[in-house]
């Protein structure tokens, strides 16, 4: 009897022990799909507050992009705004700037929120935000719909535009006015399609053109008071203008005139005029060809002048030089011959009819006498038989030469002697 008994016992103990088994693993599994929920991304809650909530429930959708991303959990009211809480699923990115929308898929169906952009990169929206009524939109009711229409065609009416046949008239005048002209208006919008592709196609250019000419204004208003001042100065030249038109009148008008004179001239010598421009032309190539010659001639002028001013005496009004006037004697053999370079003991004639400037002068007497004249007949009183050097103290009283001495000074022995020799 133990034995059978052991025998009957045996299958519920086996059951028994199995059905602990599975309610471990369902136990273990549960345990584990609940480790898998918790462990996978949180979600994100929303409060999004709008002007109002028709039509929208607790439940709702929320989309991006008309897919379903979450669901709204509350609606209240909350003064004029109505605030709307909801869950978006974890995982799911959102902008941090989004917007929020309410949608109506038809005229009797629930709606749904839509949250726009969808995400792209960028910060996401963090869990417990709020976005503002500014960021939030509702659609049109039909009965706004209907109340605007309704005004729109009052406003129209007998007892609003058209009390007095305003609308009529006009709506009149545009008929009249379109009528048999359907071509025209045709070929005038065609016209106006191909100038806006044309605009299109140079549209580089066009916003160039408006860029300088945004750059041109803002250069002028950078230097505004510089603007003023030219115009002021110009409507002083305008003033003035205006104060002597009389005068610019006349002056204009001879002018004219001038020019005039200058054409029949022109036309009345025109050979003249041909043939001086090629004289000229020989001129010019001239001077073009001896331009080094010019120049050392402007160069040397100065010079020159110099010279001649130096020269000058206004005592006796005289150009005063220096020389040997027995250079100019006439010797047998020969003719007014030039000194040599250093010169050399002449003898003295003793008379003056070797020396034709003493012989002329010695002709002349009186009041008439010369002062060459004189000259010789001291030289010959003097008994100058040769020319002598000159010493410092010697030259130091006789006049002062106009250019310096170059080499030793000679005078006559009567010259020596009667300055101290």
């Amino acid at each position: 009897m133990p034995g059978n008994l052991r025998q009957r016992l045996t299958p519920a103990t086996t059951r028994a022990r199995i059905t602990a088994l599975a309610a471990i693993a369902v136990v273990i599994a549960l345990v584990s799909a609940g480790l898998v929920l918790t462990s996978g991304p949180s979600a994100t809650q929303v409060t999004a507050y709008f002007s109002e909530g028709i039509g929208v429930y607790a439940g709702s959708t929320v989309r991006i992009l008309g897919v379903e991303v979450g669901t709204i959990d509350s609606v209240q009211p909350e003064g004029t705004q109505v605030k709307v809480t909801m869950t978006v699923n974890g995982g799911v990115k959102v902008p941090a700037k989004a917007d929020a929308v309410v949608v109506a898929a038809s005229v009797v169906s629930d709606r749904y929120i839509q949250l726009l952009p969808a995400y792209t990169g960028g910060a996401q929206l963090a869990s417990g935000a709020v976005i503002p009524e500014s960021r939030t939109a509702v659609p049109v009711e039909v009965d706004q719909l209907y109340a605007s229409l309704a005004k729109l065609a009052n406003d129209l009416g007998p007892n609003g535009v058209n009390k007095h046949g305003a609308l009529s008239d006009v709506i009149n005048t545009g008929a009249a006015n379109l009528a048999g002209n359907g071509a025209d208006f045709n070929n005038m919008i065609t016209q106006l399609g191909q100038a806006t592709r044309t605009l299109s196609g140079s549209r580089g250019n066009f916003f160039a053109t408006i860029n300088n000419l945004q750059k041109f204004t803002t250069m002028l208003k950078d230097n505004d008071s510089q603007v003023r001042l030219a115009q002021q100065q110009l409507a002083d030249v305008f003033t003035f203008l205006a104060g002597d038109k009389q005068e610019l009148a006349g002056a204009l008008n001879e002018l004219a005139t001038a020019l005039g004179q200058v054409k029949y001239f022109i036309a009345d010598n025109r050979s003249l005029i041909k043939s001086n421009v090629t004289k000229l032309a020989s001129i010019t190539k001239i001077l073009v060809t001896e331009r080094a010659s010019l120049a050392e001639a402007v160069d040397d002028a100065p010079l020159a002048v110099d010279n001649v001013l130096g020269a000058y005496d206004p005592v006796t009004r005289t150009l005063d030089g220096r020389g040997d006037l027995r250079e100019l004697e006439v010797t047998s053999g020969s003719s007014a011959q030039s000194a040599p370079a250093t010169p050399t003991p002449t003898p003295a004639t003793g008379s003056s009819s070797g020396n034709p400037f003493c012989a002329t002068a010695s002709s002349a007497s009186g009041s008439s006498r010369s002062p060459l004249g004189t000259l010789c007949d001291q030289e010959q009183s003097a008994g100058a038989g040769v020319l002598v050097p000159l010493s410092p103290q010697q030259q130091a009283a006789l006049p002062p030469l106009p250019l310096p001495a170059v080499g030793s000074v000679y005078g006559s022995a009567g010259t020596v002697r009667n300055n101290g020799g």
